[in-house]
């Protein structure tokens, strides 16, 4: 009976997977309802498209490129920020002149590093999170590390039926029979890959379905964005709003500018786009 074992544990690597997938797809959806049912008539912010699009670091890249174009902060194309208005418009912005120290002049990629991390964009991801904008700590990588453990109970249960299958018999049951019980477990991988195949909404590293949602209605609404976050400086031209919302939506490498880009250059490899 020595089979029997087997079949016990492939039953036990299918059903721990698949529970586990059911759990990281029940944490996953509660966010996602809470979003549709809490903050249905969200409008994005500049700010907030560009966190959910590319996280803190795109963020801290607005900031200062916005600073850049109202010519209050240079970006020279050798990778150093220098303040020309030591003024902010926003608590981001006046994060970034403190990053680059009191002698107005610093390298960019420490700037942007230290914004990244600042207490103004960890707010803004936690008030994202709250209103189911932003993948919660870890719910975008429970729901992928389930399916991938579904996906390696599958090999498991067929690794061990063949086992089972290819041991001598100890039992009147026939081969056939054998197969058919370790079938049970395989079917039941298999039909969670399917459900989840059709049924699981795809999580990008930071927004979540519902701000996925909401980043492809962004640019209709650009000229209304620009006013939510930035405060009395935002700049309502047209155009700019356009190029910012660019920006926020698709990182730098939406800048047109070629010494805006080789500034960006510069900067550290883990940040790079």
């Amino acid at each position: 009976m020595f089979w029997v074992l087997l079949l016990l544990l492939a039953w036990g690597f299918a059903g721990f997977a698949c529970t586990r997938l059911c759990l990281a797809a029940g944490r996953a959806g509660t966010a996602e309802r809470a979003a549709a049912t809490a903050d249905d008539r969200h409008d994005l912010t500049l700010y907030e498209a560009a966190f959910l699009s590319g996280g803190p670091a795109r963020v801290a890249d607005l900031a200062m490129v916005r600073m850049a174009r109202q010519r209050r902060l240079l970006l020279a194309h050798t990778g150093w920020a220098t303040v020309v208005n030591p003024r902010g418009h926003d608590e981001m912005e006046r994060f970034v002149i403190a990053a680059i120290g009191p002698e107005g002049q610093s390298r960019i990629a420490p700037v942007r590093t230290a914004a990244a991390r600042s207490e103004a964009i960890r707010h803004l991801g936690d008030r994202l999170e709250r209103a189911g904008l932003a993948v919660p700590a870890g719910a975008g990588t429970d729901v992928a590390s389930a399916v991938r453990l579904v996906r390696a109970a599958t090999p498991a249960v067929l690794v061990l039926a063949a086992t089972a299958l290819l041991l001598p018999s100890d039992t009147e049951l026939s081969s056939l029979m054998v197969g058919l019980w370790f079938l049970l477990p395989l079917l039941l991988t298999l039909g969670f890959l399917v459900i989840a195949h059709f049924e699981l909404r795809p999580y990008t590293r930071w927004a979540s379905p519902a701000g996925q949602l909401l980043l492809g209605t962004l640019t209709a609404r650009r000229e209304r964005d620009d006013d939510d976050d930035f405060g009395d400086g935002a700049d309502r031209d047209g155009n700019e709003s356009g190029f910012l919302t660019s920006l926020a939506t698709r990182g730098i490498r939406a800048l047109a500018e070629p010494e805006l880009r080789a500034a960006f250059n510069h900067r550290d490899q883990p940040w790079r786009e």
